[in-house]
């Protein structure tokens, strides 16, 4: 199988180009560091040990910053090359990490074996490590075949997932056999690697119950600020196509309850806000964009964000938040986004059904009496009715023992790294 995937990226080469000026139409790709996905490298490596991480997107992105802000610390590494794949995460990590001479921010080429060994040859890394569930089969040989230590970390192996690459199953040992260590986010994940052939797994609970030391720093500005405060608010946040049109109508039943109701919506991807915003007018909302916030007014029914990296100043003034990708159709995608940034800041969470990507979290939220899950938006409307009733109330108990898990989750993955580094 090995095989067959080789020669079809031989083959997908000669295209890679036209493929990534496509994206680049679409705006998907960043208009000039689009050419970093061939390998084409502006920025010199420099000399010393380097540790190179890899994410694909932003929840990936957010969950190795308490990692980085720790590693940094470390006299023995020169640099910190971080790779990911989407746009959104570049804008975050290059927005973080602006002016830090010890952190590269580059994207990932494409697992094409020419650009591979072009990327490897450049950076050289001492030490790969790569997070959550991205696995590239040509990528990771070539890191194996240069000796270099290969960690995967927080790796989550959904259902789904382990099904497709059990129908490769010695392909999948080929894979898998090459990573030193396997640090599951979770029980079912560390069972799936060890039948996918992972040779030394452990298991610490999921990262991205680590704290990020500088997020909670944010602020909104105090017109905007004061303008939501007067106002019944809860907050839809990392929603999916659909899941806007079900918080309009959610909206439009709130708002017969409580004349003064704002709804902050905060989309999983942040192009598609104009687009949202003409769905939402369709239901005769008044929707003010994030970036046009001036303008906001009391007679605005949707605040809706169109800037990265935003979230966690609405989750400091909002009561309820509902978790996105949790009530679409658990059948085209594996469901739920990380509720665990909000729950930090005292909010009550809501979501769907669906959220087998961070079962094992819910259920420990739900246990401390802060996660509840709704079938339909009738149970949404339902549950925010009741919430709304009372005003935030932040449970400092519950924030202590979420923030002593990641603790102890950080401390425990950190000591691990920190055992390849010192080889």
């Amino acid at each position: 199988m090995f095989f067959w995937y080789k020669l079809l990226s031989y083959l997908f080469y000669p295209f890679s180009y036209f493929f990534l000026h496509f994206r680049r139409f679409k705006k998907k790709e960043h208009n000039l560091r689009y050419k970093e996905k061939l390998s084409e490298i502006k920025v010199e490596r420099g000399s010393g040990y380097l540790v190179w991480f890899h994410v694909a997107s932003v929840g990936e992105a957010m969950s190795i910053l308490p990692l980085i802000d720790s590693l940094k610390e470390e006299k023995k590494i020169n640099k910190i090359l971080i790779t990911t794949i989407t746009l959104s995460s570049s804008q975050i990590l290059n927005k973080r990490f602006e002016g830090d001479e010890k952190v590269i921010h580059q994207f990932l080429p494409l697992d094409i074996p020419v650009f591979v060994s072009k990327f490897l040859n450049h950076w050289k890394p001492n030490l790969a490590i790569f997070i959550d569930s991205e696995i590239w089969p040509n990528l990771i040989t070539g890191i194996k075949q240069k000796d270099i230590s290969l960690l995967l970390i927080n790796g989550r192996i959904t259902k789904k997932s382990f099904l497709r690459w059990n129908l490769f199953n010695n392909f999948a040992k080929k894979i898998f056999n090459n990573f030193d260590l396997c640090i599951a986010a979770n029980t079912q994940s560390e069972g799936y690697l060890k039948i996918l052939g992972a040779k030394n797994t452990k298991n610490y609970g999921n990262l991205k119950f680590a704290k990020t030391r500088t997020d909670s720093d944010k602020q909104l500005n105090s017109n905007l600020l004061s303008q939501i405060k007067i106002r019944k608010v809860w907050c839809a946040s990392s929603t999916h196509y659909n899941e806007e049109i079900l918080c309009a109508k959610t909206h439009l039943e709130l708002k017969k309850v409580y004349n003064n109701i704002l709804t902050i919506i905060i989309p999983r991807h942040i192009n598609r806000a104009k687009e949202i915003k003409d769905q939402l007018s369709k239901y005769n909302l008044s929707v003010c964009l994030y970036k046009d916030s001036g303008k906001i007014s009391e007679k605005t029914d949707v605040l809706l964000i169109d800037a990265y990296g935003e979230a966690n100043k609405f989750y400091k003034t909002a009561k309820c938040v509902f978790l996105g990708k949790s009530l679409v159709d658990s059948l085209k995608s594996d469901g739920g986004q990380n509720p665990l940034e909000a729950s930090r800041f005292g909010c009550q969470i809501i979501h769907g059904p669906n959220v087998s990507n961070f079962s094992e979290v819910y259920e420990y939220l739900q246990s401390l009496n802060i996660a509840k899950k709704v079938n339909d938006i009738e149970e949404l409307k339902n549950l925010l009715i009741e919430q709304l009733k009372t005003d935030k109330v932040i449970n400092s108990e519950v924030i202590k023992k979420i923030e002593g898990y990641g603790e102890t989750t950080l401390s425990n993955v950190l000591n691990e790294i920190k055992i390849y580094i010192s080889k």
